[in-house]
């Protein structure tokens, strides 16, 4: 299965984004289809070996729209292109606007007199003569607002309806309308009807309804300014060092292996590793963490950060589409192309949306033609349904709050790869915290050491070896820190045969003939080895919260180690706070239960999940939700990417492996776990948006229907005007678009 995102053109509306769907989902191989209205793009899924980029587009073109493959190198120069198709559609609107508001100002002037039926001195006869106006009218709709009824057209072809029909029939019906008293104002006359046009009302129409089309094409230009940013953060230029010579290349131009300079001041080009040199560097725009970090020889440097002081050398290790930032740019746009499950209702509304509101027209025409006897009235009535329904509106509540809520989630350290997930953090219940990494710094080093004296392996340094080289071929985090210890003490690993890792338990092996096991008191217990010796510093160690592993050498315990995990600044504050919000904080560990305990009471967590091995993390989450509450998981290591999985939001640490990076829903890039904090009201506050949108969106159509059909008429004597109908329509999808924007206000609350 192969993903593709197509930028797409010519849509108008939610209900073209529904005919582009129904399209790309009738090609055969097709799996999946998601068409953003309001992202403009169309993410597919589909098989390779029965169809392919090319018959998806061709899809596309004969529904009457067009698609372009979005290029795969994300970090590319923005498209020049794309930029200037944006901007001259704007251009062409902003001309239309203009010559069309002007054309309807003179109009509705020249109309006044049969408006209030008084007549008004300064305005001259000619302004108001119907044949003058049915010339002005022409250009305004047939030129400015020839978009609406060229798109009706070949939606008629297709058999389908859209906003464009709408407004077309609408305009179309008043400026035909208008001819007749035009051509024969005789005939009117002796049926005892007044012969008014309409041609200022068209022209109003249309001239309004373009101008909400710029707006809105400005406001959402808007909501992708996150990935402008983010674009924006990247330098243009590497100074690389080819042939013993420094020389400057575009940054596409960077491979992997090549030898990068940087100077003090300059932003990091590309991913990579110091090889010379050292340095602090500003990480803030990529991480969240606001103090400069020292680099030496060895460490990782991250591109589009900010060199401080020294210079330094490194070898590039991501390039291109590959590079950390390029990959922070992918899951926000892969994010804002998504459709949250909220907006199922909508998408369903819009699908049967125009077709209804053209019943609706039809029947209200019928209705007051036969009780009034007025054609004027019935004409006024049903120009107006069509012309105030807004399917706009819907298509862009969801779709415009997650574009803006998804990249505020990336300026603030954390990536949200789908709308799904973004839904779902509001109704949050329990975070469980896996401790080691998540609520701890996750660099555990070796307070205590301890040795049974008197047997024939008491010798510290020699034990220290042995142990130290066991440990050294596993990737756990306490068995880093028994191999720095050692290399603190001077010790030198030697060689191990017959290495292996019992997960959650502990490692061995042989090592100069010995065989050394390595693990947890509970593993001891269970290979039968006798740890009375060592008894009483274990249980002070354990007192004291560190995580103790013990060495046996020949079946026989000869050692101890206490290894304490500094639990981070900001734990104690977050899940402070998290629980004043209402939340449940569970903590997750492999430690024995009075370890996990202590470090438990020192941040403030009251239950408590121990001694659970990597293997049971998912199955305890899955209890947990069992009890019918909603849960995220917070992990940052290789072996929680099965318990992310399972939660119904993963929350990796950033810092962390790519694994549970891949298996989460939400990345915390700083590993800070006041990311969570803002995770969840960055959740709260777009759904709230969301909401408002579509409350505003649903009451806007089911308000505005019915008045503009006369129901408001038997009661006051009060028919909505068509013009009004028209700015209403307009201005209905600019607020939703421009309440979406204050998403760009969001701060988070109670965060450091």
């Amino acid at each position: 299965m192969e993903n593709a995102t197509l930028k797409l053109r010519g849509m108008s509306c939610a209900s073209c984004a529904n005919n582009i769907e129904e399209a790309i989902r009738s090609v055969p191989g097709v799996e999946a289809c998601n068409v953003n209205f309001g992202a403009e793009q169309a993410a597919v899924s589909y098989d390779p070996s029965k169809t392919d980029v090319a018959a998806i587009q061709e899809a596309v073109d004969e529904a009457g729209y067009s698609a372009l493959p979005i290029q795969d190198d994300v970090l590319a120069p923005e498209d020049d292109a794309e930029r200037r198709e944006r901007q001259a559609e704007n251009q062409k609107l902003t001309r239309r606007v203009w010559v069309s508001g002007v054309i309807s100002a003179v109009l509705v002037i020249g109309s006044l007199p049969a408006m209030t039926g008084l007549p008004i001195p300064f305005i001259p006869m000619w302004l108001h003569d119907p044949w003058f106006q049915l010339v002005l009218t022409a250009p305004v709709l047939f030129w400015a607002g020839s978009g609406f009824f060229i798109n009706a057209w070949k939606a008629l072809k297709r058999h389908t309806a859209t906003m464009d029909t709408l407004v077309a029939v609408g305009t179309g019906t008043a400026y035909l309308y208008s001819l007749f008293p035009t051509f024969n104002p005789q005939w009117f006359i002796t049926q005892a009807l007044r012969p008014n046009v309409y041609f200022e009302a068209a022209a109003v129409i249309i001239a309004l309804l373009l101008l909400g089309r710029l707006l809105e094409n400005r406001a959402k230009g808007q909501t992708s300014e996150a990935i402008r940013k983010l674009m924006g953060l990247q330098a243009k230029t590497a100074r690389v060092i080819r042939n013993g010579r420094e020389v400057d290349v575009p940054i596409a131009e960077v491979v992997l292996g090549d030898i990068v300079l940087v100077r003090p001041g300059e932003k990091i080009p590309v991913d990579g590793e110091i090889v010379e040199g050292s340095s602090t560097i500003d990480e803030a725009m990529v991480t969240g963490e606001s103090l400069p970090v020292k680099k030496h020889p060895g460490d990782e440097v991250i591109g589009a950060t900010i060199n401080r002081t020294g210079s330094f050398q490194f070898r590039a290790t991501r390039v291109g589409k590959d590079t950390f930032l390029a990959q922070i740019v992918k899951l926000v746009q892969q994010a804002q192309g998504s459709k949250a499950p909220i907006q199922r209702l909508a998408d369903q509304v819009t699908g049967w949306f125009v077709p209804a509101v053209i019943a609706i027209a039809i029947l209200t025409f019928i209705l007051w033609f036969n009780i009034m006897g007025n054609v004027t009235m019935a004409l006024i009535t049903t120009v107006g349904v069509l012309i105030i329904a807004c399917p706009c509106a819907l298509g862009l509540a969801t779709p415009t709050s997650i574009m803006v809520g998804t990249g505020k989630g990336a300026e603030n350290g954390i990536l949200i790869k789908g709308a799904e997930s973004l839904e779902l953090a509001h109704k949050l219940q329990t975070i469980v915290l896996d401790k080691t990494g998540t609520i701890t710094q996750g660099k555990p080093t070796t307070t205590d050491y301890v040795t049974v004296n008197g047997t024939a392996n008491s010798n510290e340094l020699k034990l220290l070896q042995l142990a130290a080289s066991v440990e050294r071929n596993s990737e756990h985090p306490l068995a880093e820190a028994v191999v720095q210890y050692a290399q603190s003490q001077g010790v030198e690993v030697a060689d191990v045969q017959e290495f292996e890792a019992i997960a959650g338990s502990g490692v061995q092996g042989y090592v100069s003939d010995r065989w050394i096991q390595i693990g947890t008191h509970r593993w001891m217990n269970e290979l039968g080895v006798d740890t009375s010796a060592l008894q009483q510093q274990w249980d002070k160690l354990e007192s004291l919260g560190k995580t103790v592993i013990w060495i046996a050498v020949d079946g026989k315990v000869e050692g101890i180690m206490g290894i304490a995990d500094a639990v981070k600044p900001s734990s104690v504050t977050a899940i402070g706070t998290l629980q004043k919000m209402g939340l449940e904080v569970v903590m997750l560990t492999g430690d024995n239960q009075r370890t996990a305990n202590v470090i438990a009471r020192e941040v403030g967590i009251q239950r408590v999940f121990a001694e659970v091995r990597p293997d049971q993390k998912a199955a305890t989450v899955e209890t947990i939700q069992s009890e019918g509450k909603i849960v995220a998981m917070v992990g940052d290591g290789i072996n929680d990417a099965p318990a992310l999985a399972q939660a119904d939001v993963g929350i990796a640490i950033g810092t962390g492996t790519d694994v549970a990076i891949a298996a989460s829903d939400i990345t915390l890039i700083s590993g800070d776990l006041q990311g969570i904090l803002t995770a969840i009201q960055l959740s709260r506050a777009t759904i709230r948006n969301i909401k408002q949108n579509l409350f505003f969106a649903f009451i806007y159509n089911v308000a505005g229907i019915p008045i503009a059909a006369g129901i408001l008429y038997p009661v006051f004597g009060w028919l909505l005007s068509p013009i009004i109908a028209g700015a209403a329509m307009a201005f209905s999808s600019v607020s939703v678009v421009t309440n979406a924007l204050r998403l760009r206000n969001f701060k988070p609350v109670g965060n450091r």
